[in-house]
């Protein structure tokens, strides 16, 4: 027999391969099986670090950088138990809407949460707001920055005169 004629639910694997992340976390938890819960408790991290729009069957060569390295995060929060560790995450956010973006946050809280370190390089100032302790270069980007203009917390780096991150900042705080 052909391999597209092998049915789960009246669905191929071409079929589930051409769902989302999203729409294979319905369909699998629809069914009254527990294989199908199974399959669906394992595809949640994806959906939680705001990667349900995926294909189940894309290709990792054409995930963005941001998408790769969510997909590692997602694969963290789906272990069980894991030892300390230190994650480094480079402008995460990127392409991201303002919505998955909070998804994205809850999910690297969960990572702290669990005793897990976290470096973030970001721009986006709806992540460096929420930061515990934000280490600000510059002034500028290129030859022109690089050095440490800040190091402190959200709400003192709205005081520094010298950070553009600062002033970006201002408005979002409080």
């Amino acid at each position: 027999a052909d391999v597209l004629d092998v049915k789960f639910k009246e669905k191929s694997i071409y079929d589930i391969l051409e769902m989302t992340v999203d729409e294979a976390i319905v369909f699998f938890s629809e069914k009254d099986k527990s294989e199908g819960k199974k399959i669906a408790k394992k595809l949640m991290p994806l959906q939680d670090v705001g990667l349900g729009y995926v294909k189940l069957g894309q290709s990792s060569s054409t995930l963005s950088g941001g998408e790769s390295q969510r997909i590692k995060l997602a694969s963290f929060l789906a272990k069980e138990k894991d030892s300390p560790t230190l994650f480094i995450f480079d402008e995460p956010t990127t392409g991201l809407h303002f919505h998955d973006i909070r998804k994205l946050l809850d999910a690297i809280n969960a990572l702290i949460s669990r005793g897990h370190t976290v470096i973030i390089i970001e721009h986006n100032t709806e992540v460096i707001k929420v930061a515990d302790w934000i280490i600000d270069l510059g002034p500028e980007g290129g030859e022109t920055g690089g050095y440490k203009v800040f190091e402190g917390t959200p709400e003192d780096i709205v005081k520094c005169e010298e950070s553009y991150t600062g002033k970006y900042l201002v408005n979002k705080l409080g």
